[in-house]
């Protein structure tokens, strides 16, 4: 959706672009240095790249011509920042935007406008500044509560001592990224590309899920693993036509892997996790192996001692799912080798986690292939299980972590089991196409 609007703030009416795609994690308001975003050629590109990530924008002008004409309104900060606010509360009005996330991006004086009126607003979900001008803002930067993401040009001498000074401001989640060869226009080839992407990583990764796939503030539940895959792939766009592989965990998250990486236009692998079973209880896991020709364990050293394991049964226990792993490897893959990792971008995809032993044992199996990027995505898991994996990914990427959590199962309305027969057909049908491998 696109359309022409007409912001109400003060006595004016601010004109803008509002484009929302089909299935937008949220919609990021432009807020221009000198008044006009709608012109500014740097903006449009970046909210083009945002478009195809799925994030819907609303590129306005803070200013109207005559007052842009006037320099001090260009650096009336707290005037700019009120232009903003009326903005988005025009947005939380409107039936057809108000569920949706917001966030900021804010360039030069637009950028100190952008946190000034995150401070106020701690509900906005994330600013990302391009060669701004933050230290104007610099009465309100502690107080931000919203995570700040500040890019400046590695050419632009003043203005990254100015961001460096304002970074250490912050108290918010923030990062400060410098674009090499870049300068205050960031005219130069590639680097404006590398703004979008950064841009759009950080817009994704801090929006929640879409209004249309809430329930009020009750847990997202799923159709099925395919709907969980194709919500989890909105939050990966940025990593789409990039040298990425997809790995799903078999088998409830092989479904789900193979939706983000259709949509990332990715190859598909998968890495094999076996649980170690306890003596007389195999339901009840001692740990987990992952991965026959780069073996790799974790255990529970609670249940081990409790049931006072031995180490004989465990090294049996080892060795015997060590060999159901490279069976399960070479029947899933039907004799295709298994997709090399070094140097890319590796995302490990499951359908949940309830523990996180497997996932761990799986992430630990995966950096030994030298990936590198490692990321974790998973649309629902404990916080208290996210917390424990922070450590053993690069990035996770998780679209819900509920309160009453019991099973994995709970959040899906169609939890049926996945059979290795439709693991092998979903692998055989990725891996077959050429032009994604």
């Amino acid at each position: 959706m696109k359309q022409q609007v007409y912001i109400p703030s003060d006595s004016k009416r601010l004109e803008g672009e509002l484009t929302i795609p089909k299935h937008a994690a949220g919609i990021v308001l432009f807020a221009h240095g000198s008044g006009s975003s709608r012109f500014s050629p740097r903006n449009q590109f970046v909210a083009a790249a945002l478009h195809e990530s799925e994030v819907g924008t609303l590129v306005f002008d803070l200013l109207t011509r005559d007052e842009a004409q006037d320099r001090e309104n260009v650096f009336d900060i707290d005037f700019l920042a009120h232009r903003l606010c009326d903005a988005t509360r025009w947005l939380r009005q409107k039936e057809d935007t108000r569920d949706y996330s917001f966030g900021y991006f804010g360039a030069s004086t637009g950028a100190a406008a952008a946190l000034m009126a995150a401070a106020q607003d701690p509900a906005i979900r994330a600013v990302v500044s391009r060669g701004g001008r933050p230290d104007l803002a610099i009465r309100y930067l502690a107080g931000v509560q919203v995570p700040t993401l500040l890019i400046v040009g590695g050419n632009d001498s003043g203005v990254i001592e100015l961001n460096q000074a304002s970074y250490r401001i912050l108290r918010c989640e923030k990062s400060f990224r410098i674009v090499p060869g870049a300068t205050h226009l960031f005219e130069e080839p590639g680097t404006l590309e590398q703004v979008a992407e950064l841009a759009a990583d950080w817009f994704i990764r801090h929006f929640e899920a879409p209004a249309a796939d809430r329930v009020a503030h009750k847990p997202i539940i799923y159709s099925d693993r395919e709907a969980a895959g194709r919500m989890l792939a909105r939050r990966l766009m940025s990593h789409a036509h990039t040298d990425v592989v997809v790995l799903g965990i078999p088998r409830g998250g092989v479904p789900v892997a193979r939706q983000v990486a259709d949509a990332l236009c990715a190859p598909l692998d998968v890495i094999v996790v076996r649980k170690l079973g306890a003596p007389y209880q195999p339901e009840l896991g001692i740990g987990a192996v992952v991965d026959g020709n780069h073996p790799s364990t974790i255990f529970n050293r609670d249940v081990i001692d409790h049931l006072d394991v031995s180490d004989q049964y465990i090294q049996g226990e080892i060795a015997r799912q060590l060999e159901e792993v490279r069976r399960r490897e070479a029947a899933y893959r039907g004799g295709r080798a298994k997709l090399p990792l070094a140097g890319k971008t590796a995302i490990v995809v499951d359908d949940g986690i309830a523990t996180g032993s497997s996932v761990r044992a799986a992430l630990r199996g995966v950096r030994r292939q030298k990936p590198e990027r490692l990321i974790l995505a998973i649309p629902v898991a404990p916080a208290e299980s996210l917390e424990a994996l922070r450590g053993e990914a690069d990035e996770i990427v998780c679209l819900g972590t509920p309160e009453n959590f019991f099973a994995v199962g709970q959040f899906y309305r169609d939890f049926s089991q996945v059979s290795d027969a439709e693991v092998k057909e979903i692998l055989a049908r990725e891996q077959t196409v050429e032009a994604r491998v």
